[in-house]
């Protein structure tokens, strides 16, 4: 895949600036295109739209300016070709991976997965006759014998949700096009890469095809709106958009410009979210209430030598295991008075969730099991307040615990 070479500027300037040039005059902010049409001067341009003329607006089902702009700038940060913006995390992932397989095809996905897309794997994909494979995130030689001339898609996940477990990207890319070559057979390897989001990650460096991101996180870090993100060739985003026009997930105007306001803070977010998580870790991982922490940027990790490797910073994303399984986590939860009980993620706000009672609920024992998903974990999305205040509040709370 063709990459846009990064220039040398931060991730928040190319968020604001994107790749065209400004004039010297006109609006500081993105104008929003509230619109579902668009005014044709003449016939002459819906011709043109039908004879494939994409600059040609017609429906913003399909296209929008404002959503164009915004999707640019996250294919710059990200060093994609494009990207396309969509109403949710879900939206991207299911329009993406369904861009790539169809009936009789064969998904190898890491094992320990975002609970909503291990259900649309478990519940959906198989109604459209395709078959998921899993394999353990630190048993990637298997990737041999699960793969086949019927697989046309490698999925990973890393971090993974909620567990923090690391898979070995690059390792798992180069094993892939070794079977590649072996079995004369393409296969699209993607990432979903909202823990870490491009900050802390860059997958393409590391060889991969495509990214998917839940934009709701990081990338828009407010708790106030629903996106997703697909970026990758411009090849493949042609696919990925004619596709989106028929399923419906594709992003609207305002919550593309709620995007773009988010963007030109996100380095600054996310520098301040990493900070934090690393404090909170070290002032609980030795608390008498907390069994285990789950954080890769701490050597007890297991695979912390492979996220030094290939993050640039381990993320605002912390898990812990409390004592006495659930209602430990709960008792934990309703004493917290500054972190926020919510089922999400990557926002200023310190947010805790309990893994199965959100992200993982629906899933049997033995399926919480398989991904190392704990009655007693809470996932801790650290936030920007201050840490000293972060620290206070969870301590108080353990407490009671």
């Amino acid at each position: 895949m063709k990459k846009i070479r990064k220039k040398s500027l931060s991730l928040a300037t190319r968020a604001i600036h994107g790749k065209e040039c400004y004039p010297y005059t006109g609006p500081v902010s993105q104008p929003i295109y509230q619109t579902s049409t668009y005014r044709f001067e003449n016939s002459q341009y819906p011709i043109r739209y039908a004879r494939g003329d994409s600059d040609v607006y017609v429906y913003t089902r399909y296209h929008n300016p404002t959503v164009k702009n915004v999707e640019e700038k996250i294919a710059l940060m990200e060093g994609g070709e494009e990207a396309a913006l969509f109403t949710s995390g879900m939206a991207a992932i299911s329009t993406a991976i369904l861009s790539v397989v169809h009936a009789g095809d064969e998904i190898v996905s890491t094992q320990a997965l975002y609970g909503g897309t291990y259900r649309f794997f478990r519940d959906i994909l198989p109604h459209h006759n395709i078959l998921i494979k899993y394999v353990p995130h630190d048993q990637l030689e298997s990737l041999g014998s699960l793969i086949t001339s019927k697989t046309k898609l490698v999925y990973l996940e890393t971090p993974t949700n909620p567990t923090l477990n690391i898979v070995d990207v690059k390792r798992a890319v180069a094993l892939v096009k070794k079977i590649e070559r072996r079995l004369h057979i393409h296969i699209v390897t993607m990432i979903d890469n909202t823990f870490a989001s491009i900050y802390n990650q860059d997958p393409f460096t590391l060889g991969v095809d495509v990214i998917v991101e839940s934009a709701t996180k990081y990338l828009g870090g407010h708790s106030d709106l629903l996106a997703g993100v697909v970026i990758g060739s411009k090849k493949f985003l042609r696919i990925v958009r004619h596709n989106a026009k028929y399923y419906g997930g594709c992003a609207d105007p305002f919550m593309a410009y709620l995007l773009f306001r988010s963007l030109k803070t996100y380095e600054l977010r996310l520098q301040r979210q990493n900070e934090n998580a690393y404090t909170l870790v070290r002032a609980l991982e030795k608390h008498s209430k907390v069994k285990r922490i789950f954080y890769p940027g701490i050597p007890s990790h297991p695979q912390h030598a492979i996220a030094k490797k290939q993050m640039s910073g381990f993320g605002g994303m912390v898990t812990i295991e409390v004592i006495n399984g659930t209602r430990g986590a709960v008792t934990l939860c309703n004493n917290l008075h500054i972190a926020v009980n919510a089922m999400s993620l990557g926002s200023v706000e310190t947010l805790v969730s309990i893994p199965v009672y959100s992200s993982h609920v629906n899933m049997s024992g033995e399926e919480l099991k398989q991904q190392g998903v704990l009655p007693g974990m809470v996932r801790i999305s650290v936030g920007v307040e201050g840490i000293n205040d972060i620290i206070g509040d969870f301590r108080q709370a353990l407490k009671k615990v």
